[in-house]
């Protein structure tokens, strides 16, 4: 069996394995997720923005936040301004809120 070894100077994000081995998530899924939590937290999230970033378009990122917010990993909650709608406020977990057992490996 091959050894990989990779070596870590700057600019990595250290991130839990818990999405990455949870079979209910897609690739895409995994993907969006290793994504977002490498982002800086002030980093503006939202699905245009993530769009911006990612080669997959809007709909396809507002699914897979669907997929992750399904999964338990992302609370979205409706944020308002001057009583009016103004867009969502994602709040991202390592593990999924209902989580009880670790993912199969």
């Amino acid at each position: 069996m091959g050894v990989i070894r990779v070596q870590h100077n700057e600019n990595y994000t250290t991130m839990s394995n818990y999405h990455l081995r949870d079979n209910r998530l897609s690739l895409r899924a995994m993907g969006l997720m290793s994504k977002m939590l490498s982002l800086p937290d002030d980093w503006d999230y939202t699905v245009a923005g993530l769009a911006a970033i990612c080669k997959e378009g809007r709909e396809a990122v507002r699914k897979v936040l669907q997929e992750l917010e399904e999964a338990g990993y992302i609370v979205r909650d409706q944020s308002r301004e001057g009583g009016r709608f103004s867009g969502y406020d994602y709040t991202l977990y390592e593990q999924p809120r209902e989580a009880e057992d670790p993912p199969v490996e």
